[in-house]
């Protein structure tokens, strides 16, 4: 009985889905007793490899996804500089010589940082690249994060269906560095990274298309738990990641906040590149919040002062020309028990600083040098 091009298509999908290789074309010949040629001469027009098809990709199809791949993207980002600038108010701490060296070798070497939040990690990361000229493409990882985000999938491009490259394969084309940001907030279908985190590529199953690494494409990642969850619930919304995943990050760095004489140099240097010039309030900003750190160690607070907090301070303190109102408002977040005593350690901190009475609504107000008032 001759076999027709829609049983054979029907009968192979039952068995083994719709993508299926020559070894299970032959399994299938066998249980038909039929000719291997003869089967796959009625599926030439799903064939996307040596060996490989597709029944929801038909050759026609293939064709013309090439010809969108190879044609100019929603966005061309070849004629983009992904190199970052340089940040004036960069001050190099904890493992950033490391990671330095990591991204200098050019090695494919897969990084893990992790660290409490707003402690340096993913700003080490750019400024590394800045400094040795190299290209960053971050992703900004959720529990929504798919393949479709990752790796790429079709865009509707005035009026045409056209194949875009997410920026893994951007990345993986330009030979650049890869930083996925707040990793632990992934769900698994992160998993599609794979076999990209063992150095091989990806196969573009949609189009039927190898991508392979260029050199210098390195893949990095940033987390504030190390993928095992946050035991505290400090980190709602980090999840256990696949133990195999993270078996593919040969190295993990634990950022920590930098020194008292380092997190100063910082906050100077960002108040000097705001036009200000105050050393003291710099230092008294540090002060606290190292005691505010220790404190948390021990277990005797719940909440931290961030460097990346400290540097919000200065910030407003620029905006508002106030710096018991730049406190104020930058500890606002917490709690009103931890705010309360996060401005009466403030208070001990720097003599200049003060509070006083509530006013009428029963609010506290505080004042700075005995004049400002908020």
């Amino acid at each position: 009985m001759a076999l027709s091009p829609e049983y054979v298509r029907t009968s192979l999908q039952s068995l083994y889905g719709t993508e299926f290789t020559a070894a299970d074309v032959r399994a299938w010949c066998l249980m038909n007793d039929t000719n291997y040629q003869t089967v796959t001469n009625k599926l030439t027009d799903y064939k996307v490899g040596r060996g490989k098809w597709n029944l929801e990709v038909t050759q026609k199809k293939v064709n013309e996804l090439e010809t969108s791949y190879n044609g100019p993207a929603a966005l061309p980002a070849i004629e983009q500089n992904l190199i970052p600038a340089r940040d004036a108010s960069f001050v190099s701490f904890g493992n950033f010589s490391d990671i330095k060296k990591i991204i200098k070798s050019d090695l494919f070497y897969p990084t893990f940082i992790t660290g409490l939040s707003g402690n340096g990690k993913t700003f080490s990361v750019e400024q590394a690249c800045a400094q040795l000229g190299r290209e960053l493409i971050r992703v900004n990882i959720t529990v929504e994060t798919d393949e479709d985000d990752l790796i790429g999938g079709f865009r509707l491009v005035n009026g045409e269906t056209v194949w875009h490259n997410g920026p893994v394969i951007e990345a993986l084309q330009r030979g650049a560095v890869l930083l996925l940001d707040e990793i632990d907030l992934a769900s698994n279908k992160i998993l599609c990274l794979q076999s990209i985190l063992e150095g091989k590529g990806v196969f573009l199953k949609k189009i039927g298309k190898w991508v392979a690494p260029a050199k210098g494409f390195n893949v990095l990642a940033t987390a504030n738990t190390k993928g095992k969850g946050s035991d505290d619930g400090r980190f709602i919304g980090t999840n256990v990641l696949n133990e195999a995943f993270l078996e593919r990050f040969p190295v993990t760095f634990e950022q920590q906040y930098p020194s008292v004489k380092t997190e100063q140099k910082i906050l100077e240097n960002v108040a000097k590149e705001l036009g200000m010039n105050d050393a003291d309030f710099c230092k008294h900003l540090v002060d606290w919040g190292d005691i505010i750190r220790k404190t948390f160690y021990d277990g005797g607070i719940e909440e931290i002062i961030s460097t990346r907090r400290l540097v919000h301070i200065i910030r407003a303190y620029s905006i508002f020309n106030d710096k018991s109102k730049a406190i104020q408002v930058c500890v606002n977040r917490f709690d009103d028990e931890t705010k309360q005593a996060f401005m009466e350690l403030y208070d001990k901190v720097d003599a200049d600083f003060a509070i006083s009475s509530e006013d009428e609504d029963g609010t506290t107000v505080y004042h700075i040098d005995k004049n400002t008032v908020i």
